[in-house]
């Protein structure tokens, strides 16, 4: 007879049960932001690459987008008129608006870079980038096209938890509300807010969002998220609102990051595929013709001294494409991963020396950056920082920086106990103040 034995608990170290695996995933993309280094870069990353183009064009910018460029107003406004594009540019054909829409992209991507009321800095950095291009849209190359995407998926991110003036102004608020003061009074953030909105109104009567339904969705959403964040955050800081409001946001942040993500497989594997199909690149000479073509030759020294290797051109051919296509099947290995990645952003400093393509070269790299591993992201945050202070002290008449902890200023809020009351208001990625909420952004 078998003596039935007494069931022994399960310990925690044990097998984890399906459901608290999917449970604790669940729990993670509602409660905290994920990459949030990677998202800094990739912030930081496509506005300084579309800042330096729109300066570099600077002289240029009548000829490639203005009221002097080959593809004329009123071309422009047949095409747009045709494919639905939006473009701010087609509201009036004024040389004084042009400019000031020129300026305005220009000071939104400067703002976005420095992490500065990010949000509101993504959502005009989106509509200069979107109206810019679409004036002319013969003007772009592949850059152009992943600058224009990212641009939209950066206004659904929380981007600016660290390295950001707005990450900077958070770290002050929470230590005046752990010394028992009251947050900064804001003023920038309603001031924006008041004035977009009429701007936003105007636009929507009379239909200057071109053929989408989606532009005028999106910004009237954030737009309204913004008072909402504002509200709760002053009248409810701690209340279930402001934890729904950070659930969303943190949903919304780790959808498009996937985005983000999925996107890069997307262009290396097509890139790759399409290569396959070549017969240039399947016999290993595709990388010479480049090398001849004036227009791809900044450095004709340089480039005759490649072309001039045909064991080199060969490798490097097939390089590319072995690189572009097992990439995407490399992710679920951490280590194989982190080598392609060091090969293919090395592989874009090169198109970028070699082929005079700096600006698409930008643009890659910082696309490839979501995937750069957090240790790494860290480290190179710590030795910019240290940089930063050994130069500050070295100048007149400035004392020696302090050195400061890790993360206090410029680094994420502590996920662990930080819970949902540690995001920001709409994108200022602000955490939450323990000592009221009269402080916070109507516009992050």
């Amino acid at each position: 007879m078998t003596i039935p034995q007494p069931s022994v608990p399960q310990q925690p170290g044990g097998p984890a049960r399906p459901g608290g695996v999917l449970a604790r995933a669940l729990h993670r993309l509602t409660a905290s932001a994920l990459g949030p280094y990677q998202s800094a870069v990739v912030r930081i990353g496509f506005a300084a690459t579309y800042l330096f183009f729109l300066l570099r064009e600077l002289p240029h910018r009548h000829e490639l987008y203005g009221p002097d460029s080959p593809w004329r107003w009123d071309l422009a406004r047949q095409l747009t008129d045709g494919n639905g594009a939006f473009s701010v540019l087609m509201w009036t054909d004024s040389t004084l608006w042009f400019e000031a829409v020129y300026v305005l992209t220009l000071l939104s991507a400067v703002g976005l870079l420095l992490g500065w009321r990010t949000r509101t800095m993504s959502v005009l950095f989106m509509v200069g980038v979107l109206s810019v291009q679409n004036r002319s849209i013969f003007m772009g190359d592949g850059g152009d096209n992943v600058v224009h995407l990212m641009a939209i998926y950066l206004v659904l991110t929380r981007c600016a938890r660290v390295w950001s003036l707005d990450a900077r102004r958070a770290a002050r608020n929470l230590e005046r509300a752990a010394a028992g003061l009251p947050p900064v009074r804001d003023i920038a953030g309603p001031v924006l807010w008041a004035a977009l909105g009429p701007v936003l109104v105007i636009a929507t009567l009379m239909g200057g969002f071109g053929g989408t339904w989606w532009l005028p969705t999106l910004l009237w959403t954030v737009w309204l998220s913004a008072a909402a964040w504002w509200a709760v955050n002053r009248y409810a800081p701690h209340g279930e609102p402001r934890a729904l409001l950070d659930v969303l946001a943190n949903l919304a942040h780790n959808a498009t990051l996937a985005v983000i993500m999925a996107e890069v497989c997307l262009i290396y594997a097509t890139a790759g595929w399409y290569k396959i199909q070549g017969s240039r690149w399947q016999d290993g000479t595709a990388l010479y013709y480049p090398l001849k073509l004036d227009y791809f030759t900044p450095w004709p020294a340089l480039s005759d001294i490649l072309a001039s290797s045909g064991l080199m051109v060969m490798v490097l051919t097939y390089g590319t494409v072995i690189v572009q296509v097992a990439f995407p099947f490399t992710l679920f290995n951490r280590r194989v991963k982190n080598v392609l990645l060091a090969v293919m952003i090395c592989e874009h400093a090169g198109i970028a020396l070699l082929l005079g393509l700096p600006f698409f070269s930008m643009a890659m790299i910082a696309a490839d950056a979501v995937f750069l591993p957090t240790a790494f992201l860290v480290w190179l945050g710590g030795r910019a920082a240290l940089g930063r202070q050994r130069l500050f002290s070295r100048l007149p008449g400035r004392a020696a920086a302090t050195p400061r902890a890790p993360g206090a200023a410029d680094g994420p809020p502590d996920a662990e106990g930080a819970g949902p009351g540690k995001g920001g208001p709409g994108g200022t990625e602000e955490p939450r103040l323990h000592g009221g909420g009269g402080g916070h952004t109507l516009v992050g």
